[in-house]
């Protein structure tokens, strides 16, 4: 008989959104004629853009013409858009990229949960905490979490806590890790590193031969000058860092399914012989073999979001976001609850009052106002007596919520 991955049977059966929509769902049961807004899971609401959807209707036609069909694509990308994100994305922020350096995905989720496939089973992975819980349930999937402890953390798995106390900055780890996971701006709590923090972790990696993992899936969101786009920014990043990006966000590609990892061919790892070798090789070695590429039309429609047109959409796409987390922060600080992000995040990270734990807090919200919101402890053990509110839903229903928020009689 075949056994199982037995890693798999550590993790919680659902997962952090399946569970809010679990909680959300059984609440409309008992409650059928309450309108409820959801806050919870970091979906876009906007519609494609004008330039994304002719992109779309074009590469279709393409697909329609003897001439101008295409079969299966290059595992790592079209080279006009590889060569879009190198011109128009990288360049203008004094990035020097290779395009054989970017690897187009089906999205920044997969490449995330993906990379631990070049790196060896007793990988010491360190993980801000709160963060995306992409990072700790793939880790335990790939059998370098330990066990849980009492405590709700992995023994394997080396926590750097983010917290109001220390500004929600991850501090450096007491121990060597091999692999450092950085997420910035932050999901969930919507703070950002400088470019001067960012290289104090630049240098850390380069001390002590760690590789980061930075996932830039919000970057388009960030409105400070001081805060770097791109980890690649800081000099010598190139020789420590594998960057991800995304179209979900920044272009409302949630349902479209699309990103790109950066993998510079400076990005070394030593082999069980101690002999340096290539992650760019290795990567694209993986990719090869069991990814077979992300659409043309897919890849079409990302190229429309680079022109300059695309990027004008796409900018006022943000800023209707950002203008809802901004109004929604002002609100929630309005009743004299504690809350951060919404600068250059679209999120809003809350702290629940009275000690109540984050699924109490969530059930409060719920009952109190019919807004969803998400349990910090879902994004590890430091995100428990916060709450995430996201700024993705439709401008009216931002409104709504605002509004019922005013009328809450919260208990502090």
């Amino acid at each position: 008989m075949a056994h199982l991955n037995d890693n798999f049977l550590k993790l919680s059966a659902n997962y952090l959104f399946s569970e809010v929509s679990k909680k959300a769902n059984a609440f409309r049961a008992v409650h059928p004629e309450a309108e409820l807004i959801s806050m919870g899971i970091g979906d876009v609401t906007l519609p494609l853009s004008p330039s994304v959807v002719k992109a779309l209707h074009d590469a279709t036609d393409e697909m329609a013409n003897a001439a101008t069909f295409r079969g299966y694509g290059p595992e790592h990308g079209y080279m006009f858009l590889r060569e879009k994100i190198v011109n128009v994305w990288m360049k203008p922020r004094g990035v020097e990229i290779d395009p054989d350096e970017i690897f187009i995905s089906d999205g920044a989720k997969s490449d995330i949960g993906n990379m631990g496939d070049i790196f060896a089973d007793d990988t010491k992975i360190a993980i801000a905490d709160p963060v995306y819980p992409v990072y700790i349930d793939s880790t335990v999937m790939f059998g370098r979490s330990g066990n849980m402890g009492e405590d709700g953390k992995w023994d394997g798995i080396i926590y750097m806590p983010c917290l109001p106390e220390n500004g929600f900055m991850p501090q450096f780890p007491k121990e060597r890790a091999d692999i450092i996971i950085l997420c910035y701006p932050n999901n969930p709590t919507g703070t950002t590193l400088t470019k001067a923090q960012l290289k104090e972790w630049v240098d850390y990696a380069r001390e002590n031969e760690s590789i980061i993992i930075y996932d830039t899936a919000y970057e388009a969101f960030v409105k400070d000058p001081e805060t770097p786009r791109s980890i690649y920014e800081v000099e010598g990043a190139k020789e420590v860092a594998i960057e991800i990006h995304t179209f979900s966000k920044t272009a409302g590609f949630t349902g479209m399914r699309c990103g790109y990892t950066i993998v510079p061919k400076a990005l070394k790892a030593r082999n069980a012989k101690g002999e340096l070798i290539s992650l760019n090789g290795l990567w694209n070695r993986r990719q090869t073999t069991k990814f077979n590429g992300t659409a043309y039309i897919i890849q079409k429609a990302a190229e429309a979001t680079l022109t300059e047109q695309g990027m004008k959409e796409c900018n006022e796409m943000i800023d209707y976001y950002m203008r809802n987390a901004k109004l929604l922060k002002e609100a929630i600080t309005a009743k004299g609850l504690e809350a951060y992000g919404g600068k250059n995040a679209p999120y809003i990270w809350v702290k629940t009052p009275r000690n109540l734990t984050s699924w109490e807090f969530f059930d409060e919200v719920l009952a109190e106002t019919h807004i969803i919101c998400t349990p910090g402890i879902g994004f590890g053990p430091a995100g428990e007596g916060f709450v995430r509110f996201t700024a993705f839903g439709t401008y009216e229903n931002t409104l709504k919520a605002i509004d019922r928020i005013k009328k809450w009689d919260v208990k502090l």
